[in-house]
């Protein structure tokens, strides 16, 4: 069982940076892939990156993975999710999420996720 706890989200105003945490409780975070979705205000829940146990990373557009950096820190079991130049479409509550060995792109293949951190971008 692992349990998941964000952190990090807050107001910004367009252009600015946040870093979200994402910290995992027990001994084998390192043999799991973690993700992070998002979620706006009636939308279903988005994918946004994810980072393999290799480290490897994959970013759901161009767009995101210009702005959008993830990273993790296997002896601090954490994840992180540093966003630059937010935009008011940003705007979403964050998730992250783990499942064992392989990453993936889907809500529907991650056996936990976090209770999620609000992101507000204003204009």
């Amino acid at each position: 069982q692992v349990q998941l706890v964000e952190s990090g989200g807050g107001l910004v105003q367009a252009g600015g940076s946040l870093r979200l945490s994402c910290v995992a409780s027990g001994r084998t975070f390192a043999s799991y892939a973690m993700a992070w979705f998002r979620q706006a205000p009636g939308k279903e829940r988005e994918f946004v990156g994810a980072i393999a146990t290799s480290g490897s990373v994959t970013y759901s557009s161009d767009s995101v993975k210009g702005r959008f950096t993830i990273s993790r820190d296997n002896a601090k079991n954490t994840m992180y999710l540093q966003v630059n130049s937010l935009k008011p479409e940003d705007t979403a509550i964050y998730y992250c999420a783990a499942r064992r060995r392989y990453s993936s792109n889907y809500v529907r293949d991650y056996d936990y996720w976090g209770q999620g951190t609000q992101v507000t971008v204003s204009s």
